[in-house]
Parts: C-alpha cells; structure tokens; sequence
C-alpha cells in the first residue's frame, strides 16, 4: 500500500466516524482507486428482494482527497433521499457506454429513457407497436424539448419541459401527448414538477372531432371494381369486410379464409399495434364478391427489422391516392365499426374485433350514426319487430 493510500485511508476513517456520529446510514469505503458507499438500501430494480438491505453504491469518483470531499457530499444528500423516500437506483446505477443517469447531459438521458420504455416487460411482448408509439408520440416532442433546453442554456429542465409544452397549441391533441411524453421523462429522471403537467392538458377530446362522412356501402363496392391491380384490389377488399388497419392486412393470418371456413374469421397478429384478435366479415357475402379466399398480397417489405408499421400502412395510403379511391382507408375501417351497429353487435364484441376499449369505440363511432344510418336502424329494428307480432 502506498503512503497516499495509508493517508487517505486514515481520512476516510475519519469521515466514516462523522457520518456514523450523524447517524446518516451509510459509509465511504475505498476499493482500489475508486470510492464507493456502503449502506442498507433499497432493492435494485433488478432485484427480487422486498426489503432494504446491505448494498454497496458505485460512485465512480477518484480515491483522492478531493474524490473523498465529493463522497461526503454524496452521502448526505443520499441519506436525505432515503428519510424523504426518495431514493431511486436509476441515478446511481451505470448505463450503457458507463456513466450514471445522474451525470449525463439531457440527449443522453432521453437515449437511456427510450431504452427503458422499450425494454418493459409489456412493451418487449408487442415491440413493434412500441417502437411506432416511441417514435411518433414520444420522440417529437423530447426532440423539441432537447431544441428548447439548448436554446435558453440558464433554463432548469422543468423550465424547458414547461417551455416545451407551451409551444404546443392550446386545446389540442399535440398538448396532451406533449404532456404524456413529458411526464413519462419527468419520472424516469424522478424529476418533480412544481405544477402537474396533466393540468396543463386543456378539455381537448376526441368527442370534438367532427363526424366524417362515411362511404356508402354501394360506394365501396363501386370502388373495388375500379382497382386494376388483383394485390392492392384483395387490400382494399380485406379492408372493407374486416374492417382492419392499414398495417395489419399484412400481419394476418388468412388460414381461416384459404380453407374455407365457415366462419371466415381472420386472426390479427400480436405483432401489430394492439396485439392479436380475432375477427369477422361483415358484410360475409363480401368475401365471395371481392374474391378473398384467394389471398393475394402485394409485396410489402414486413420486416420489422428493417421497417416498422407506420411505413407499411403508409403505402395503403399512397396506393389509395394512385388508384383515386375517393376517400381514405380509414374510412373502410370505420364504416366497417358502424355496420356493425346497424347489425345490432354488442360494442363489447366490436371494440375487441377492432382492437380498442369498449369506451374507445363507443365514443368514436356512435357519434358519427348520420341521419341515414338512424334510419336504417330504424328500418331494421322494424322489421324484426313486425315479423315477431303475434297473428291476430
């Protein structure tokens, strides 16, 4: 041993007497040239045990006296985390490419934070639909924050995330899902706020969106014959009769329609945006007048390796503009939703075919029952009811 070694060894034992005269918990201890802390934590995130117990605390600083002077400081502000419930593994722990949360600039954290939304256990089982999630509802509005942050350099980060939000329309939806990207930050960083982002949501909701005017169903067969090309004309049809997402047409399992079964249903892979279901044709009659039982896709790169859902369902769309399909493809999905009503489908039943929540759909689709569709309803209702009266 070195006698800057033996020196600074006998300053840490002072400093160690300090501490434990304060009764804060925690101890330096000196492994090699590093410095690091001992104490009873909490469990790691990693870890599958329940209570606090005897860890060891990487601090990543020099065994110097300097190094010693900034590990005192580290122990106290610790011991404060630990009477405030605060403490949080993830500033102390190493990151990819070394370092600690804590001491990385602001792009750096962002980077740590996409790995961490990536790699929860719930997201890992659908990764494609959490990587299309990440990069077009949280990744805009950290890029932003990041353009903000480094704009005004003297802004606190909850200044920037303030900013960041504000240069959002007010009442809209790019407020909230800037609010929703930025709190999911905020506690990953276990920063604390002064104000509550989700008071800063505004009343937008999807009940004000307006209605959109649906194709008729003699409208979307009219179409389909205009398709010259078989591939995107089985799109199109599929579609219509599934009421399916752009994407998903290429993440299904057709066996059900190749072989002829009666029920004709089709299952949606977990691969797309909100995992596997299972659904029907409505119309059935449909399937026999598109020709659907002869799958025929057009050759779509599916790799998600090398493409992610957006960019498929993106050439659903620029297919539709080059065959002049007189509205969007959406719209075939959701006047698919509101056939299923005119058919008197529980919305339990619906909302689990079209892969939402039952309040999903209800608060979507029933708003958009136009004029006409009450009254094929009506019509409907009717005529079920006449033929149920009893013979006089």
């Amino acid at each position: 041993m070195t006698d800057a070694n033996q020196a600074l060894d006998a300053k840490i034992l002072q400093v160690n007497q300090r501490l434990k005269a304060a009764k804060l918990g925690l101890q330096i201890e000196r492994r090699g040239q590093k410095l690091n802390l001992r104490g009873t934590l909490p469990p790691r995130p990693d870890s599958s045990r329940l209570r606090p117990h005897q860890q060891r605390l990487v601090l990543g600083l020099s065994a110097t006296p300097s190094g010693l002077k900034q590990a005192e400081q580290e122990v106290k502000v610790i011991a404060a985390q630990l009477i405030q419930k605060t403490f949080d593994w993830r500033h102390y722990l190493a990151v990819s490419g070394g370092g600690r949360l804590y001491d990385l600039d602001l792009p750096e954290q962002i980077q740590v934070f996409e790995e961490h939304f990536l790699m929860q256990p719930q997201r890992i089982k659908n990764s494609a639909s959490a990587k299309t999630t990440w990069r077009f509802t949280y990744a805009p509005y950290l890029r932003k924050l990041v353009a903000i942050a480094q704009e005004h350099p003297k802004f606190s980060l909850a200044e920037a995330i303030y900013a960041t939000v504000r240069s959002t329309d007010d009442q809209s939806r790019s407020r909230q899902a800037c609010c929703t990207a930025l709190s999911a930050l905020a506690e990953f960083l276990n920063l604390e706020l002064p104000i509550d982002l989700k008071s800063l949501w505004g009343s937008y909701s999807p009940n004000q969106t307006q209605a959109r005017e649906l194709p008729s169903d003699e409208l979307i067969v009219k179409t389909f014959e205009q398709i010259p090309n078989p591939a995107w004309r089985f799109v199109y049809g599929i579609m219509a009769t599934y009421g399916l997402r752009n994407h998903e047409v290429f993440f299904s399992d057709y066996s059900g329609l190749s072989q002829g079964d009666a029920a004709s249903t089709i299952q949606v892979l977990s691969t797309t945006k909100t995992g596997s279901h299972e659904v029907w044709p409505f119309f059935p009659e449909w399937i026999e007048q598109f020709d659907l039982r002869s799958i025929c896709l057009p050759p779509v790169d599916t790799n998600l390796n090398r493409t992610t859902l957006q960019r498929v369902g993106q050439q659903v769309t620029t297919q539709f503009r080059r065959y002049q399909v007189p509205f969007s493809p959406y719209d075939l999905r959701h006047a698919w939703a509101v056939r299923t009503i005119h058919f008197g489908l529980p919305d339990t039943v619906a909302a689990r075919m079209m892969g939402h929540s039952v309040t999903v759909h209800t608060r979507t689709y029933h708003q958009w029952l136009t004029r006409r569709d009450q009254q094929q309803a009506v019509e409907a209702a009717l005529s079920r009811t006449q033929l149920k009266a009893p013979l006089r």
